[in-house]
């Protein structure tokens, strides 16, 4: 049941506006902000009273990437829908938005359904879906039409893994064309899958076997080929396109240059290419397995490029891709043949804590961190202003955020179900220590006081910078 509840003295944060504000939750909702300290703000009486002072007040975040007991060469993601969500709100996210997958041969209808049983009961924070499209025909683009009205509004397509999840240029513009008539908006893996499976071969007919060819082959260029041919089919088919976990400084740039041209053209990165590189890809005795995902980790250099697009607006959102596979018996599949290393790393945990570190290193301002973390990704996938601010009738997904606290990142004790860290030993400055989700405890001063199950399925309206 929710109680009504006062934060009292906070800087509130959201990516407009920064006020020193207390803010008044009721039935689950925001339900007023008043100045600190004057008359109106004083009169509010309530049965929960949070003391803010000298911390932030931000939105829960919305993490638009995740991949929760994915199936992938021939395992699955260590996170269910229990541990993953638990740990996000451990993190500061307050809502995910996961990706239910179509096989080939199968509807767009079993994937979804498969998915929301997985998740129904089990989540501690709210949930949403994209939708996988592995097998384009004219059922699938009809299905389309139907779970875009009933609030599944994205589509991930995927120019790499043939033979897995790959859909070639033909099937792409089919879907592009259709999402262009029903509002939906397709999401893209861009790499060229069939010239790096090429050069995959080819390598290990070299001996070429470790973790860091994995990165070798994936190359940038690859990445910007797809980018660039991504947004020439839907330039074609007169449809919006969002582009996932972006890596490479070359398919930044061809982001920058659609975007220049006026054209709805969006781009996504994720922490582990603001903070890794391929230096963690070379760790030696098999250590380089823990970063494998695709795309890769790229070289140092990249990394300032992507700062600069986040800046820009180029890059307009940050998720976690989180698709983490253990070490120990997962991640180990992959022994004398990096081809076979499950994609994936850990991170919805951390991706809050990391952009704060972020905005502490001057890369960042603290609202471009709410901007990028909660607003925008909300706007992008239809859930603002319900998701990802603090307003009066937003829902009261609230963080409790100690700007000075230092924590050392560690599988010791993070809450994500896996055996490593990407991040073990990093400092940070800043701290989730309270998160309320609709206006319930999930996070109560370093306490998890949640349940699975709080956590409600949220149908989606389609983009919000396309209306």
């Amino acid at each position: 049941m929710n109680t009504r509840t006062v934060i009292r003295g906070g800087l509130v944060i959201t990516a407009s506006d920064e006020i020193h504000a207390d803010v008044l939750i009721e039935d689950g909702r925001i339900a007023a902000l008043a100045t600190s300290g004057t008359p109106a703000a004083e009169a509010w009486t309530a049965e929960r009273v949070i003391d803010a002072t000298g911390k932030y007040v931000i939105p829960g975040g919305v993490d638009a990437h995740t991949h929760m007991e994915l199936p992938f060469g021939g395992t699955f993601a260590s996170d269910t829908f229990e541990t993953g969500t638990r740990a996000a709100a451990w993190g500061g996210t307050t809502t995910i938005v996961d990706f239910a997958v179509q096989s080939v041969g199968h509807s767009l209808r079993e994937g979804l359904d498969t998915w929301h049983a997985k998740a129904e009961g089990n989540c501690a924070i709210d949930y949403a879906f994209h939708m996988i499209v592995s097998d384009v025909n004219e059922e699938t683009l009809k299905e389309m039409d139907l779970l875009v009205e009933e609030g599944v509004t994205s589509f991930k397509q995927f120019m790499a893994y043939p033979g897995v999840f790959y859909s070639d240029d033909g099937k792409i513009l089919r879907a592009m064309q259709r999402s262009a008539e029903n509002g939906g908006l397709i999401m893209m893996h861009a790499e060229n899958g069939i010239a790096i499976d090429v050069l995959v071969q080819q390598a290990l007919a070299r001996g070429e076997t470790d973790p860091r060819y994995h990165g070798e082959v994936r190359k940038a260029l690859l990445e910007a080929e797809a980018t660039h041919r991504a947004i020439k089919l839907a330039q074609v088919a007169g449809a919006p396109l969002y582009v996932v976990h972006v890596s490479a400084m070359e398919a930044v740039a061809e982001l920058a240059r659609a975007r220049d041209e006026g054209l709805p053209v969006f781009g996504e990165t994720c922490p582990q290419y603001l903070f890794l590189s391929t230096d963690n890809l070379a760790e030696p005795d098999f250590e380089g397995s823990k970063y494998v995902c695709s795309t890769p980790l790229r070289p140092k250099e990249h990394q300032a490029h992507l700062w600069k697009g986040l800046r820009t607006n180029d890059l307009q959102v940050v998720s976690t891709d989180h698709c983490p596979f253990c070490f120990v018996g997962q991640k180990e599949l992959g022994r004398g043949d990096f081809s076979k290393i499950p994609n994936g790393l850990p991170g919805v945990e951390n991706r809050m804590d990391l952009l704060h570190q972020a905005v502490v290193d001057g890369h960042i301002s603290r609202r471009r961190w709410i901007e990028i973390a909660c607003a925008t990704p909300a706007r992008m996938f239809g859930m603002y202003p319900k998701k990802g601010t603090i307003a009066p009738g937003a829902d009261a997904d609230v963080v409790i955020y100690d700007p000075h606290a230092e924590q050392v990142m560690s599988a010791e004790t993070h809450h994500m179900n896996v055996d490593y860290s990407a991040y073990e030993g990093k400092r940070t400055t800043g701290r989730v220590e309270t998160v309320l989700s609709r206006g319930d405890v999930v996070i109560n001063e370093r306490e998890y006081t949640g349940r699975a199950g709080h956590g409600v399925y949220t149908p989606r309206s389609t983009c919000q910078y396309l209306t």
